[in-house]
């Protein structure tokens, strides 16, 4: 089972994808998915409605894919959360977890237009593992515990203008990271309850179809449930709050690809390791970021 929301911009609809690849229109159950969709066990009604087949099916048009959580009011990152990609960033290994923050206005669908900002000439692309925050995670005291905060998982573009974020930031990595269209996120969200191990998931992205990034979050420095638990002694993570886990190497940082150019396409995705990925609708498919082509902004 799978979350998506569909439909233009603002007004997009939730639907939920069986394991057949069916969807199944979720507005009797919601009317989005978002923060009091999983304060309020949305998941669990979602799973009862299925087994009543009290939803009506849909069929899988040419609509647009939004993200798949609706307004998060907080996107919290993790930098440098892979060793090898803070080797080819210059950086060593934190003792602690790097945290930075992007505006939530960021978030767009998984094949939206990325925009360019005036002046952008160093634009990258990090794939990673998104949590979206199921409840209320303050002061907890063991990975179990921050397990249970997850509502699901999702892939996000953490796109970084790098000229923005390291040589004009102060450092103060936001400036670089939170211009709008900044953060595309589906296409859908799996429930934590059906990853079978959520570190051991396979990140890989394209650039025009070349790939880039190809890694495992079995490599991350910090774990899934070690990051929630070590931002809930800083900060409270509400639900619907999305949590980016950090990128592995293969960006353009390290000199090994050209920055991104306006026509580009980016491509991100995770799945099991060694395994292949189900058989369903292509908005659908876990391999599944496409950010569409950049663009710069009309003069």
């Amino acid at each position: 089972m799978r979350f998506m929301r569909i439909g233009v911009r603002g007004s997009e609809r939730p639907v939920v994808v069986t394991p057949a690849g069916q969807l199944y229109d979720l507005s009797p159950v919601t009317p989005d998915i978002d923060g009091d969709f999983f304060a309020g066990d949305g998941i669990a009604k979602t799973r009862a409605a299925l087994s009543t087949r009290s939803l009506r099916r849909i069929e899988a048009g040419k609509d647009r894919v939004g993200a798949p959580i609706a307004r998060p009011g907080a996107v919290v990152c993790l930098g440098a959360n892979y060793a090898a990609h803070a080797a080819e960033s210059g950086m060593t290994p934190p003792a602690y977890p790097v945290v930075f923050f992007k505006h939530p206005n960021t978030v767009v669908g998984p094949f939206d237009e990325i925009r360019m900002p005036a002046g952008s000439e160093k634009l990258d692309w990090e794939v990673e593992l998104a949590l979206v925050i199921g409840a209320t995670a303050a002061g907890l005291r063991s990975d179990a515990e921050a397990l249970d905060c997850i509502a699901g998982v999702t892939i996000a573009n953490d796109v970084s203008e790098r000229a923005f974020q390291l040589e004009i930031s102060g450092g103060q990595w936001s400036k670089g990271k939170s211009a709008p269209t900044f953060c595309p996120v589906g296409p859908a969200l799996v429930p934590i309850d059906q990853i079978d191990d959520v570190q051991d998931l396979r990140l890989q992205s394209w650039v025009n179809g070349q790939a880039r990034q190809d890694s495992s979050t079995a490599d991350m420095i910090f774990s899934v449930a070690t990051i929630v638990r070590e931002l809930s002694q800083v900060m409270t993570l509400d639900p619907g709050d999305l949590v980016l886990t950090g990128t592995p190497e293969g960006v353009a940082l390290s000199g090994r690809f050209p920055y991104l150019v306006d026509g580009d396409t980016i491509e991100a995705g995770h799945r099991r390791p060694r395994r292949a990925a189900p058989a369903s609708d292509p908005r659908a498919s876990r391999r599944g970021i496409r950010a569409g082509r950049l663009s710069r902004p009309r003069t």
